[in-house]
């Protein structure tokens, strides 16, 4: 039987892939790449330099005080009474009664004075009754005298005595009454010596101390200028020494600023600088300008404990700004004083700068990258610094930059900032 033979048929190999897709595949995969290994443009923030006015100020705490301030203290010693004023009120140049004074009570006597007291007493007592003893005694004297004077006086009238004789009588009468004027002398002087011992003798206890005391004058302090009361040093009764500060006064419209400056900082300040009174209190800004700086320094120890050599100087307010503030004695404020101004300045803000192989340098913007340059810098304030040569006025610059930036990077604005 014949065996049958399966016939052959040709077999078709596989599609060939196209080479374009190929390319394409890879060309995005090489985009891809470089996409990613591209840099990145650093964010910024920038400034561009312009010209512009510019003021370089010192500033300090300082306090106010009045210019004139009189000092109201006791003209002896004595009660000064309770005050019938309080710091505020207003007074008048020599009516106004700031303080009053009653003499002092005696002191306590200890036993040995005492005791020398009562004999000086004991011996004042036997010198006023010598004294009336002589005091007598010249009375007897006198009228003994003034017999013998009218005897004389007859006989002469009747010639039986010479008128010498008559005068001598007369003579003697008149130094008899001499006598006795001087015994009664004599004796009102024994007897204030004794009523002078026996005040000694008195103590605080003794019930005519009232007497005296409520019956004495007392010493009444006017005040000295018109103004009003600063501080009251005594406000309740009590006995105080000659001298003794009771109150101040002043005139709160004279008034005027007082800054303790660093001596360094002092010297920077011309005459007749302007000044900027801030941090007062008052949403305004007081103005004035610095009318005196001492010529003495002194030291003062800071709150870290160095030692620093201070300046006081003196600023006057302007009178538009002095007429609405309600500045008192010894009040804080805050005082800027321009020590350098000028109209037109090229300024750079003190953010761009940093310091590069000990000199200045900042970062400024050249297409879209950033280059380091050097700068030479004038004067400077806590925002913006004078720059003397290096820039121009509308390069712009890097403000705060950080590590990642560098000479050369390539940057991106973020925004625009002020001066």
């Amino acid at each position: 039987m014949p065996t049958s033979q399966p016939s052959s048929k040709p077999t078709h190999s596989a599609t060939p892939r196209r080479p374009w897709l190929t390319l394409s595949a890879a060309a995005v995969l090489a985009a891809l790449g470089a996409w990613a290994l591209w840099p990145v443009a650093i964010k910024v923030d920038t400034a561009t330099i312009q010209d512009g006015p510019m003021t370089v100020a010192i500033e300090e705490e300082g306090k106010t005080r009045i210019k004139d301030v009189f000092v109201v203290s006791a003209p002896q010693s004595g009660i000064v009474l309770r005050s019938p004023l309080l710091a505020g009120d207003p007074v008048v140049k020599g009516k106004t009664l700031v303080a009053l004074l009653q003499p002092a009570q005696p002191p306590f006597l200890d036993v040995r004075t005492r005791m020398e007291l009562i004999a000086s007493v004991k011996a004042a007592e036997a010198a006023v009754r010598l004294a009336d003893a002589e005091l007598d005694q010249a009375r007897a004297d006198r009228r003994f005298a003034d017999a013998e004077a009218a005897r004389a006086r007859s006989l002469f009238e009747s010639k039986a005595a010479s008128e010498k004789l008559m005068e001598q009588a007369e003579h003697q009468a008149a130094v008899a009454k001499a006598a006795v004027e001087k015994a009664e002398a004599n004796i009102a002087v024994k007897r204030r010596q004794l009523e002078s011992v026996q005040a000694r003798l008195l103590d605080p206890q003794d019930e005519t101390i009232g007497g005296v005391v409520e019956g004495a004058c007392c010493v009444e302090v006017h005040a000295p200028v018109t103004g009003r009361v600063l501080r009251v040093h005594q406000t309740s009764e009590q006995v105080v020494p000659a001298g003794t500060p009771l109150a101040e006064v002043g005139d709160p419209k004279a008034i005027e600023i007082v800054v303790e400056l660093l001596s360094t900082d002092a010297v920077r300040i011309p005459d007749k600088a302007p000044v900027e009174i801030i941090g007062w209190g008052g949403t305004e800004t007081l103005t004035g300008t610095v009318s005196r700086i001492e010529t003495a320094g002194f030291t003062k120890v800071s709150a870290l404990g160095i030692e620093e050599q201070r300046v006081r100087v003196v600023i006057a307010l302007d009178e538009a700004s002095g007429a609405g503030h309600r500045l008192g004695h010894e009040y804080r404020v805050v005082a800027r004083i321009a020590v350098w101004q000028s109209a037109a300045a090229l300024q750079v803000p003190i953010g761009a700068l940093f310091r590069h192989d000990g000199k200045w340098a900042l970062y400024r913007i050249e297409g879209a990258r950033a280059r380091r340059i050097g700068v030479q810098l004038g004067q400077r304030n806590r925002d913006t610094a004078e720059v003397v040569d290096g820039l121009k006025s509308g390069d712009r610059v890097i403000l705060y930059p950080s590590d990642r930036v560098t000479d050369g990077v390539r940057v991106a604005v973020r925004g625009e900032a002020g001066r």
